[in-house]
């Protein structure tokens, strides 16, 4: 059965568009059938992220107003044969996105998919709740610091209240905590909370951290999502979150570098 997963949090810059390449390329990798939507009208990245921004002729809006069919703006990955690329409109404003235009969508995307990925964008206006409305399950991402943890307790509160999960009184969509841009020497000065802070004032199940990484900008600016960088400590990471998100218990990794700072030696 297909899950919408919402990649979410309510501050800008968090990382949840590179969360979002990463995250389905690690399904896709696994051999899922994996979409990823960019729900982010008028200010599209995750076609840049991932490399494909030349080949985008359709968009999810056209889709959603007759103009192109799902088949005409789906893009299919170059590098991973179950990887799928849905872009946003840039020329649109995001009151484009109707409800049941994006449920018409999602229903389809559902008949050829085992994992729908909704990129959404940051606040809590009309185009964050579209992203999340229809979620099964939300990954939470948040930057260690204040401002960030208060956004996305916020936006907690918003799945727990604004979703069709919560509107119809199904079961509540399942939270996942992914804490973004870790650096443990900003967290030993005072700079930065602990991966410990965050779980104690969100308290939702943790799903894993990303260190802060030079290798998240290069891949981002290749057009590659991280997951696909071997020599990425970021890379890897996501990978584990994937392994997670399934169920698994990651394999252990030599503990160098974030990983032994982080970890202890």
């Amino acid at each position: 059965m297909a899950k919408i997963i919402v990649v979410t949090s309510g501050k800008g810059g968090v990382g949840k568009t590179t969360t979002s390449a990463a995250f389905a390329t690690g399904l896709a990798l696994r051999g899922h059938q994996t979409v990823v939507i960019d729900f982010d009208v008028g200010l599209r990245n995750l076609d840049l992220v991932m490399g494909c921004e030349r080949r985008v002729v359709y968009d999810f809006v056209n889709v959603i107003n007759g103009e192109g069919n799902l088949n005409q703006a789906i893009i299919k990955d170059k590098r991973i044969e179950s990887l799928y690329i849905l872009p946003a409109s840039q020329t649109r404003d995001k009151d484009a996105l109707t409800m049941k235009g994006v449920a018409r969508v999602l229903e389809a995307l559902k008949k050829r998919f085992e994992y729908i990925i909704c990129d959404s964008p940051a606040g809590i206006e009309h185009g964050a709740i579209m992203a999340m409305y229809f979620a099964d399950e939300a990954i939470v991402v948040t930057n260690p610091e204040v401002s960030s943890v208060r956004d996305s307790d916020r936006i907690i509160g918003m799945l727990s209240s604004k979703t069709r999960r919560a509107v119809q009184n199904m079961a509540p969509v399942k939270e996942h905590l992914l804490v973004t841009r870790y650096s443990p020497k900003r967290v030993n000065s005072g700079d930065m909370l602990s991966v410990e802070d965050v779980q104690e004032i969100l308290a939702i199940p943790f799903l894993g951290v990303i260190p802060e990484s030079p290798s998240v900008l290069q891949a981002s600016n290749a057009g590659i999502p991280v997951t696909l960088d071997d020599n990425s400590d970021a890379g890897q990471a996501y990978l584990d979150v994937v392994a997670r998100f399934l169920g698994e218990e990651p394999p252990p990794r030599e503990k160098k570098g974030f990983f032994s700072r982080l970890f202890g030696n």
